[in-house]
């Protein structure tokens, strides 16, 4: 959920590289530990979509006003039309969505259970903050993946127009309290850990995702220097995000 100005400074994607088309989904399907880690992929995101849908709708009881009510509403919405599309994308290569989706339940679950906010600017942080890290983190998959797939995940990452909204009321917040700044800058460090320990908790429990990003897969995947590099552009980014609402990383 970056803004607008945020894409364009990680080359969208979050990398800053472009890579060459791997081919199109049949092609590099032919692959069964390709296909099992892309199935991964976007059984992880489609549960994260599902469960980013529940938690928004749950924090919309904490906003200020209808309006506010209405906004956080809205990008609950979104977050579900975003796992509609991935659901029939696993539909449509014969996958059967429960399943793809189901090692993901836990950990994911796990992370909102431990990051539940206690208030109405924290559960702005987290909606932008927190989605961010995941979205950050697809991208810099996506960009590596075959052309059907990369087009559908780069599409239910992109900013639903709502980043603005939660930067400009934390930013709001906080100039009317200025107390609350520290709180949720430790709040922001707080939801940056627990992602990247999911994350990472997530792919060395399935072998095929794990191998993908560690170039096991024989299509283009990742080498472990490389790893290092992504999670630290992942890093970088959440500090940016931090600034722009006004809080240290």
């Amino acid at each position: 959920m970056e803004t607008p100005q945020e894409a364009a400074a990680t080359g969208g994607a979050g990398t800053g590289e472009s890579y060459p088309s791997i081919g199109d989904w049949n092609s590099c399907a032919a692959d069964p530990e390709y296909r099992a880690a892309v199935l991964d992929l976007l059984g992880a995101l489609a549960y994260g979509e599902l469960s980013a849908f529940e938690r928004l709708a749950e924090d919309a009881k904490l906003a200020p006003t209808l309006e506010d009510k209405a906004a956080l509403a809205g990008m609950a919405a979104a977050e579900f039309h975003h796992y509609r599309q991935l659901h029939d994308r696993l539909v449509e290569v014969g996958a059967d969505p429960g399943a793809a989706m189901q090692p993901f339940a836990e950990p994911l679950d796990s992370f909102h259970r431990m990051t539940a906010p206690a208030d109405w600017p924290e559960s702005l942080v987290k909606a932008y903050v927190g989605d961010s890290i995941a979205a950050d983190f697809y991208r810099e998959v996506a960009v590596r993946l075959d052309d059907d797939t990369r087009e559908l995940v780069l599409r239910v990452m992109a900013d639903t127009g709502h980043a603005e909204f939660a930067v400009g009321k934390v930013r709001g917040a906080i100039e009317a309290d200025p107390k609350i700044g520290g709180r949720l800058a430790l709040w922001g460090r707080r939801l940056m850990g627990e992602a990247l320990s999911q994350a990472q908790r997530v792919v060395a429990e399935r072998d095929a995702l794990s191998n993908l990003l560690i170039g096991g897969v024989e299509v283009r995947g990742f080498d472990l220097v490389e790893v290092g590099k992504m999670f630290n552009r992942i890093t970088e980014a959440h500090t940016r995000r931090m600034a722009a609402l006004g809080l240290a990383s």
